[in-house]
């Protein structure tokens, strides 16, 4: 979903520049590429670190002995070309790997002990995006078709598709509005159709309201030199395949949604480099484990995971980016 939403995201900031002024698409969609802080970067690495949490969870109805994470990181990476456009469509991909370990233990009631655990998963997911851009109702609109896959380290397990049209509502200096709606191909997608809405506004003093839903809410202000804090909420999910779970020649599908609020720090390095820091709690609603090809309704195992305090640090490298003055 994350994946999805940030193709739409692009799009969006991408294409309400092009009501501002007469410019042409590709001369507005360079102008969004090549800001101090842009909406997405050629390469991006990513390392996040957990820290400890308790959750309680069902197998098949029945409760099982509360878990608790030690502790929990994220390492990964991704990587976003567009590769071929003309006047009014274009075709890009987005590729990316993320990496997971869990340290756990759990009380083993018969043997009177603790049980520690030790796990490590690999996620690796792939995607073509063709857009194209016209006029809608006398306003700017936008159509995207994706075919994505992902997989593990030992086979490419799903292959779903999505469907989008936006249509930009206002476009000013100060105010840009949009809303859409998308259409996932997915069996283990939550809801099928997904309305959208984002909406930035500019303030005085270098204030920044940046709104996109289902996304997230950000309020960002410029810093110091060279730099960009913001305060707000982000909807994430964690996601990776097991084997052998439980002791069955079948494949899962783990799905873990999350809302991470707190604060995110900013800073162009220059020569095309942007440093990200990110700190605050992270909450999951839910987590489930179902089986592959099914709807997430069909979960076999659900989890209640406690909030947790969270650290992200990452490094984007965007050739297009403005240098540092």
């Amino acid at each position: 979903m994350q994946k999805i939403l940030l193709v739409f995201i692009l799009l969006f900031w991408s294409y309400t520049l092009i009501a501002q002024t007469k410019d042409s698409v590709q001369q507005k969609v360079m102008a969004v590429i090549t800001d101090k802080f842009p909406i997405t970067r050629v390469l991006n690495l990513t390392f996040e670190s957990n820290a400890g949490y308790s959750y309680s969870s069902k197998l098949h109805g029945r409760d099982l002995s509360e878990t608790k994470v030690e502790s929990m990181y994220q390492a990964g990476g991704s990587i976003n070309i567009n590769f071929l456009k003309s006047r009014t469509w274009n075709l890009g991909t987005n590729i990316g790997y993320q990496f997971t370990s869990v340290n756990s233990s759990r009380p083993d009631l018969v043997a009177h002990s603790i049980t520690h655990l030790a796990s490590h998963y690999h996620y690796q997911y792939e995607s073509l995006n063709l857009t194209r851009y016209s006029r809608l109702w006398g306003k700017v609109a936008f159509y995207t078709a994706t075919v994505a896959t992902n997989g593990s380290e030992k086979a490419i397990e799903r292959v779903n598709g999505m469907l989008s049209a936006t249509v930009v509502l206002k476009a000013t200096q100060e105010i840009q509005m949009a809303v859409g709606i998308i259409g996932i191909i997915d069996p283990a997608a939550i809801l099928p159709i997904l309305p959208t809405f984002a909406y930035k506004q500019q303030f005085g003093k270098g204030m920044i309201l940046d709104v996109i839903l289902p996304k997230g809410i950000y309020l960002r202000k410029g810093v110091l030199w060279n730099g960009r804090v913001s305060i707000g909420s982000d909807l994430n999910s964690t996601i990776f395949y097991l084997y052998n779970f439980p002791s069955s020649e079948k494949v899962y599908t783990f799905n873990q949604m999350e809302i991470n609020s707190g604060l995110t720090y900013e800073h162009n390095l220059g020569r095309s480099f942007i440093a990200t820091f990110k700190s605050g709690i992270k909450a999951i609603p839910r987590a489930r484990i179902f089986e592959k090809n099914k709807p997430q309704r069909d979960y076999i195992w659900e989890a209640s995971p406690e909030p947790s305090f969270y650290m992200n640090a990452g490094l984007s490298f965007n050739p297009f980016a403005k240098k540092r003055k």
